[in-house]
């Protein structure tokens, strides 16, 4: 039986044997990261939470195939990428949503005041208007946002996920911050105090419109420890942003997402995979 802290190294090597406790245990301990990136790669829950099924599938039918000359957490990141790469287009992303076309959105939005006893659906508002907003970048773009800035992974080893060089990765990431963090200084009441876009005034307009669902939050239930805690170190490379802006991303919440590790566990009993 595996302990709750066993490497992925020890966990992969009992789960090619057969152990499905180890095999549990691996993919508990990955899908919250999994989760997170689809979750604000295709900004619907229920779409990220199919698309974190497929890609823990994809690892599981292809464990055997694993030699450990990578990371696990390498190797299972770039079954993420390529599958969150190519996956078919989620409904946000048919609409192909430019920065032009969100910021004449949010202006059309009514703003009226909430009660003070509403803050959970003002900052699922904020939560999900800095989330759709990277919508509005190409999937690459977006993606390397997100492992760079949101999920505090360092260019090395967010090149090695996407396979590319990390000069290209970095070329990618300054794209997508110019591109952003320009549309919320002139949009964003958030880091620049003279734009009269607010989230609390601006909550009960998404409900109208059906972007907010109160009795079906997307952004802020189920979280877990901040992604700065998770990821401490990946500062560094942050020195020279404005870090109101980037804060923004980095203070988001982990989800811990469902329990999709109970539901491998049910697709693969009685496939053979025990028995390997």
């Amino acid at each position: 039986m595996p302990s709750p802290v066993s490497s992925d190294e020890h966990l992969v090597s009992l789960a090619q044997s057969g152990d499905m406790s180890a095999l549990n245990a691996l993919i508990r301990q990955h899908q919250p990261w999994v989760f997170n990136l689809a979750l604000r790669m295709v900004w619907r829950r229920d779409v990220a939470e199919d698309a974190t099924q497929e890609i823990l599938v994809k690892a599981v039918t292809h464990l055997g195939s694993f030699e450990g000359r990578s990371k696990f957490s390498t190797w299972l990141h770039r079954i993420a990428i390529n599958h969150l790469l190519n996956v078919q287009k989620s409904e946000m992303e048919q609409k192909a949503m430019t920065f032009t076309d969100m910021g004449a959105s949010l202006d059309e939005v009514i703003a009226n005041d909430l009660p003070h006893d509403a803050i959970l659906f003002v900052e699922e508002a904020r939560l999900g208007c800095i989330t759709a907003m990277l919508m509005c970048l190409d999937r690459r773009q977006r993606l390397a946002f997100i492992l760079g800035e949101v999920m505090g992974e360092d260019s090395a080893t967010s090149a090695a996920a996407m396979e590319i060089k990390p000069d290209h990765f970095r070329q990618l990431l300054s794209r997508a911050r110019r591109d952003l963090y320009q549309f919320m200084n002139e949009k964003c009441g958030l880091v620049n105090k003279s734009n009269p876009c607010r989230c609390a005034r601006k909550a009960s307009g998404f409900m109208q419109n059906g972007w907010l669902d109160p009795a079906n939050l997307q952004f802020t239930k189920d979280r877990i420890a901040k992604v700065e805690k998770a990821a401490p170190d990946h500062l560094r490379e942050l020195e020279a942003l404005d870090q109101q802006h980037a804060s923004l991303y980095r203070d988001q919440p982990m989800l811990s997402g469902p329990d999709i590790a109970s539901r491998l566990r049910d697709l693969i009993e009685g496939t053979g995979f025990a028995k390997t």
